[in-house]
């Protein structure tokens, strides 16, 4: 609605009135997130959260000298920010609530550079009826600016409950 509008200046999810018109937009591309900047603030916070001290996550001389050139991202870190992304690039209304209710396959083709921008491009690949109301796949593929290889391509399952 308007508060994702407005909260979400760049991005202009894809709308639709209600659940029951993902039934007839399989195959539809939904657009893009805005860009979101992975900071060494955000991937250390993550971190913390999950207990997962890696040097391949932390800045220094160890890091700089592996096979990234540099501190990435955690691969679940960058799965989980598609829940930020998500509500950019689709808005089901008419739905009393959406939930996730999971995911199809999960890729991480590229790494993700600390410092480096991200954003999620949808395509809903499936939608089906199930109790209550639509069962929506969405493939998000996480994109790196500047890097023609994605960082993340995830099948989201969410169900839009009327």
């Amino acid at each position: 609605g308007p508060v994702v509008a407005a909260f979400y200046s760049g991005a202009v999810p894809t709308v639709f009135a209600t659940p029951d018109e993902l039934l007839d937009a399989v195959g539809r591309d939904l657009g893009s997130s805005e860009w979101v900047l992975v900071t060494q603030e955000r991937v250390d916070q993550f971190s913390e959260a999950t207990r997962t001290w890696q040097w391949i996550h932390e800045p220094g001389a160890r890091a700089d000298a592996g096979p990234f050139g540099g501190p990435i991202s955690h691969g679940y870190l960058t799965l989980s920010m598609v829940n930020e992304m998500l509500p950019q690039i689709i808005d089901v209304q008419g739905a009393s609530m959406g939930v996730n209710y999971g995911t199809g396959k999960v890729r991480f083709p590229a790494p993700v550079p600390v410092g480096a921008r991200i954003r999620g491009h949808g395509r809903l690949t499936a939608a089906d009826p199930v109790n209550g109301g639509v069962q929506a796949t969405v493939q998000v593929t996480i994109e790196v600016e500047g890097n023609d290889k994605p960082a993340c391509v995830v099948e989201t399952l969410s169900r839009f409950l009327v």
